[in-house]
């Protein structure tokens, strides 16, 4: 089950309360207001992002008419327990989510396999907030942040060294020589990483299909996508993702 959608609030009430027993609630905000979680109250505004566990009231409470994008879904049983704010401000992942969203929302049928893998890598990205992988916020040099940024932004599209170069401002080899020093490994193995960390996650809490996961991280040919999970995570797609479910592997 996933829902992704544009809600304006606050015109007719200043205060909405919502509790949906079965499914998870995830909001991108695009104004300031109040929300109300579980009996704690978070400030929000534009760029925050919150993400509400089923069965649990969430209360807005509105200055004005607010405009949020929102996703209802249910999270895949099992899987890796993660542990993440209710609400947090998305920084510079911001446009990237609204980017995502928007074009999850303006694809018909709500179903489709492009819907879950736009809305499935907004919720990876939500996941990873804060980490220095996903902000580049630990490296102190612009280029190698811009580079970084970029990786994250297009995981799905072909990359090379030379294009994030032209991306971040320098050389080829200047940017190899940066990327080095700030993270302690090269870019082609920081990007093989980033793109089986998020097949992993995907593997794990979605159903997409392996298909449509090998080609959301930039992977499509599913022979090297298979290879690639046997070098890097230790096992075949289809076995991770039983291995997830309790069955054997």
């Amino acid at each position: 089950m996933l829902n992704v959608g544009a809600g304006i609030h606050g015109v007719r009430s200043l205060r909405d309360v919502y509790l949906l027993p079965d499914l998870w609630q995830l909001h991108l905000y695009n104004y300031s207001a109040e929300l109300t979680v579980d009996g704690t109250t978070y400030a929000v505004a534009p760029g925050y992002v919150s993400v509400t566990p089923a069965g649990v009231e969430a209360e807005f409470r509105y200055r004005g008419r607010s405009e949020h994008l929102y996703v209802h879904f249910r999270p895949r049983p099992g899987g890796e327990e993660l542990r993440l704010p209710v609400v947090q401000d998305a920084g510079a992942a911001a446009p990237v989510l609204s980017d995502l969203l928007r074009s999850a929302l303006e694809v018909s049928p709500s179903g489709s396999p492009r819907v879950v893998a736009e809305v499935w890598t907004a919720l990876w990205r939500v996941v990873q907030l804060g980490s220095a992988g996903e902000s580049g916020g630990q490296t102190t040099h612009p280029a190698v942040a811009a580079a970084i940024a970029y990786i994250e932004a297009n995981l799905a599209r072909p990359l090379t060294v030379p294009a994030l170069a032209r991306v971040a401002g320098v050389s080829h080899n200047h940017l190899t020589r940066l990327f080095h020093t700030e993270t302690g490994t090269t870019v082609i193995a920081y990007l093989r990483q980033r793109r089986l960390t998020r097949a992993r996650h995907l593997l794990m809490a979605s159903t997409l299909s392996i298909p449509a996961i090998a080609a959301s991280v930039g992977i499509p040919d599913l022979q090297a996508f298979n290879k690639a999970c046997h070098r890097e995570l230790g096992g075949s797609p289809r076995a991770i993702r039983t291995t997830v479910l309790g069955s054997p592997s």
